[in-house]
């Protein structure tokens, strides 16, 4: 289960070697600028502003199976920022789930599904080394559904065994038979700015294909999902490995979600695209 930690491997792995060999490492992926709609797969495009850059799918896969670090096969890309003041990523995933029913919209627990994290996380640190250990503090951000754009927005805040914090803001755009993860890799400090960036310049960007909206769903022949809105929050599936198993499985759920990283690591990454990209803009 424990498949994918999200890009820990990539970040661990940049850390470790040099700023030099890192950003060589970075340039060889097939980079797109915005400034134009960019596909991501059957399901849906975005309209991506000329501020942005973007890996698809098979170049983000490579970026994680270079850094050692597992696919999931639900890679759809990923989206950094030109601009050198601004260190964020934007990691999108879709998961053919099945429809997943929003009749939970106003009964979303908050407080039962942050003590079900902080039960598996602690669960599972017994498990795990001194400086390898995760606690989860609270909620950053509620979790709520959007009933117009049919989105569930979370974020969580973690610190690691040396008191870095950290968090994920997370939305997840129901379809018509899975759901778009969308990861906001930030940092406390930088959150508000970063989510504003993501809800006023990519999400409103991100459409559905023809046949692909929530609304879509035909019961007579598309796949109902096996769990709901609170589910999803967990991990999915993750929820009712738990029940059979425990918050160890749960919190495994928890940690490929989650995606851990410090923000920081990925500087060999945004030293290339000011190098690359910024130079180019400020030139004509």
């Amino acid at each position: 289960m424990l498949k994918r930690l999200g890009w820990m491997a990539l970040i661990l792995c940049m850390v470790a070697s040099s700023s030099a060999s890192a950003e060589e490492s970075t340039s060889k992926y097939t980079w797109i600028e915005g400034g134009k709609i960019v596909d991501l797969g059957p399901i849906a495009a975005i309209d991506l502003g000329p501020e942005f850059v973007f890996l698809d799918a098979e170049n983000t896969k490579k970026m994680s199976k270079e850094n050692h670090e597992s696919v999931t096969g639900n890679e759809m890309g990923s989206i950094f920022p030109k601009n050198s003041e601004q260190t964020w990523t934007v990691i999108l995933e879709y998961e053919k789930s099945g429809h997943i029913k929003d009749d939970e919209k106003t009964k979303i627990d908050a407080k039962d599904l942050l003590n079900s994290y902080k039960k598996g996380t602690e669960a599972a640190n017994k498990e795990r080394q001194e400086g390898q250990r995760i606690h989860v503090k609270g909620w950053d951000i509620e979790p709520f559904y959007d009933e117009k754009t049919h989105g569930l927005t979370w974020s969580l805040l973690a610190e690691d065994d040396s008191k870095t914090t950290f968090l994920n803001y997370n939305t997840r755009i129901l379809t018509k038979e899975g759901n778009i993860s969308v990861i906001l890799v930030s940092d406390p400090a930088h959150r508000e700015a970063d989510k504003k960036v993501l809800a006023e310049k990519l999400l409103p960007k991100l459409t559905m294909k023809p046949g692909e909206k929530y609304e879509d769903f035909n019961p007579a022949k598309d796949k109902m999902s096996e769990y709901g809105l609170s589910a999803l929050i967990l991990g999915g599936a993750g929820l009712a490995v738990a029940k059979k198993v425990g918050f160890i499985a749960l919190i495994l759920v928890f940690l490929k979600k989650f995606a851990v990283i410090i923000v920081i690591a990925l500087g060999a990454v945004w030293t290339f695209i000011k190098k690359r990209f910024q130079r180019r803009d400020m030139n004509g």
